[in-house]
């Protein structure tokens, strides 16, 4: 997951809403968006790569009103290939019982295990008392990253956000290009769970950053500026899916996923439902 744009208790009917692109490279395996035979409550896609630790997701959500995505922190030259899957920490947290700052406490000893990630986690289960927490394991020093020590604690307060891969609200071009256009649908959003081609168009956006705008995080300029676009496209890698996730404060929701390979559009999926106080069995 590479661009996740999301407004939390920033909609009248909406407390939370997300737009989100996942890049990877195509011929990973991945099953596409359903609920798990194992964790009947999940509603997520599903990564199939062989990997060290359990197959998790890129972002999911539960009946009980949990939300996980993940992004990973690109900082190629520390990256360690012993390292364990970072999609197994979404599904950790949507399959807990903890409040996000809870899982944060208790599993941060353990967040050494894993390249660069940036973790978002909400609960929506008690409305009175709703949270959302980002966490990653890398921190910026300059234009650096390096490993992070400690974990205050990060919950959101209400707004609009953009997370690439860097930090939370770093302004990498395709997140400044897209937070704006995001909020401009948002507030179009009538609340009623219609038009989600609105998010999903800008999503799609191909638009490249000048050089002056590139980041540099360690690739060459050419993969800078291939992956500096919101929706992403090379013969090898690109984005292989947009997510829609929107949840109203009656607890009805609304999850769209579009898939692509590198010829294109392969799969639409829309799952809608109503949160419940417990988990299925």
């Amino acid at each position: 997951m590479c661009l996740i744009l999301f407004a939390w208790k920033s909609h009248p009917d909406y407390p939370l809403v997300v737009a989100a692109n996942r890049d990877e490279f195509y011929e990973r395996d991945t099953e596409q968006l359903g609920w798990w035979d194992e964790h009947p409550h999940v509603l997520a896609g599903k990564d199939r790569a062989d990997v060290l630790g359990s197959p998790g997701t890129w972002l999911g959500f539960t009946k009980t009103g949990r939300f996980a995505a993940l992004t990973n922190v690109r900082a190629p030259s520390e990256k360690n290939p012993d390292a364990r899957t970072r999609g197994e920490l979404s599904l950790q947290y949507l399959t807990s019982k903890n409040k996000p700052h809870q899982f944060i406490q208790d599993r941060s000893k353990h967040f050494d295990q894993y390249n660069g990630f940036n973790l978002l986690m909400a609960d929506l289960s008690d409305p009175e008392n709703a949270e959302m927490h980002w966490v990653s394991n890398r921190l910026m020093m300059g234009q650096s990253v390096r490993p992070r020590k400690v974990f205050p604690e990060q919950a959101l307060s209400p707004g609009v956000y953009g997370l690439s891969n860097a930090m939370l609200d770093t302004p990498w071009p395709k997140v400044n290009h897209r937070i704006a256009a995001f909020a401009q649908t948002l507030a179009m959003d009538s609340g009623d769970l219609r038009n989600a081609d609105r998010y999903l168009h800008l999503l799609a956006d191909t638009h490249e950053a000048s050089p002056q705008e590139l980041p540099s995080t360690g690739v060459s300029a050419e993969w800078e500026r291939a992956l500096s676009s919101a929706f992403i496209k090379t013969p090898t890698y690109g984005t292989r899916a947009s997510t829609v996730l929107r949840v109203r404060k009656d607890g009805n929701f609304e999850m769209v996923e579009r898939r692509f390979n590198a010829q294109g559009t392969i799969g639409h999926d829309v799952v809608t439902g109503e949160l419940s106080a417990t988990p299925a069995i």
